[in-house]
């Protein structure tokens, strides 16, 4: 359990691009991989976008996802 999103796990995979930190989960690392991010700014919205090819489905509001091999949500 980790006390602030600011708070490296010991397990926690780092990722550092472009000056954005990403913390992930290892349980989630596997459901994740290949995961491309994008942010939208138009008239509509501003917002990070994840493209995600191990996605099989989502939520409505797109915050949740399942993969074939999770057979659940992730986050």
């Amino acid at each position: 359990m980790r006390i602030s999103e600011d708070e490296k796990g010991k397990f926690d995979e780092l990722i550092e691009e472009k000056g954005v930190k990403i913390l992930i989960d290892p349980k989630a690392l596997m459901h994740v991989i290949g995961t491309k991010m994008d942010f939208v700014d138009d008239k509509l919205r501003s917002e990070f976008i994840f493209i995600n090819p191990n996605s099989k489905g989502q939520c409505g509001c797109g915050e949740s996802f399942m993969t074939t091999a999770s057979k659940g949500a992730g986050k």
